[in-house]
């Protein structure tokens, strides 16, 4: 089966449209706090360490470390993220264990293990297979730069928990509720399950900022 073609700024409205067509739940989502940002990330090397950075922490811790980066590395590449130091890549906020993951990245990038410009013709498991490779790189990475770099349409990262929280409280489930559960309610929602799940955050941060 062909994958839906990646999103645009036009069809990412129109996919909403047609989400909110079927689900009611996310129509009262862009009913209450219109549509949401069409989250947009350019691909490449700096992304992925971002996306790294955001691993478990929150975003604007995340964001700190990577702006540290790049005011010190000017623009943030392969080369010269190696030539860091630890204590260097310390004063950029850097984990140990995230210090460890970006030069694997960045090895990997150096040595075409990985090549990131090949990544936009490959369809999704190729993408997500190619990225888990590198170690550091899980799912939740994988998927997210899928999503927001590539503009893919068709995921849904169950391991992301403000999405998982946003899921619960928009579809009014019980905290007990699985993850196979979740991901059965997502089905509901192919081809676009990254729409809705854009849907869903835009939820849960707005939430939180009228909170």
């Amino acid at each position: 089966m062909t994958e839906p073609s990646p999103f645009t700024a036009q069809t990412f409205i129109e996919r909403c449209n047609i989400l909110a067509g079927k689900d009611d739940d996310l129509q009262q989502i862009i009913t209450r706090h219109g549509y949401p940002p069409m989250w947009q990330r350019k691909p490449g090397f700096a992304t992925l360490i971002h996306i790294i950075l955001e691993q478990q922490v929150s975003l604007a811790s995340a964001k700190a470390a990577f702006d540290q980066l790049a005011l010190k590395l000017g623009t943030i590449t392969p080369q010269r993220l190696l030539q860091l130091s630890d204590d260097e890549l310390r004063a950029c906020y850097f984990s140990r264990q995230k210090a460890k993951y970006a030069r694997e990245l960045a090895t990997a990038i150096l040595s075409r293990q990985l090549n990131l410009t090949a990544l936009h013709k490959q369809e999704d498991d190729a993408v997500r297979e190619a990225l888990k490779k590198v170690k550091g790189i899980g799912d939740w990475t994988a998927d997210v730069y899928l999503m927001m770099a590539l503009q893919r349409t068709d995921l849904f990262p169950p391991g992301d928990i403000a999405l998982v929280n946003s899921m619960r409280k928009v579809k009014q489930l019980p905290p007990e509720t699985t993850r196979e559960e979740l991901l059965r309610i997502a089905d509901s929602w192919r081809p676009y399950r990254t729409v809705a799940a854009f849907l869903l955050w835009h939820a849960y941060l707005s939430a939180r900022k009228k909170g």
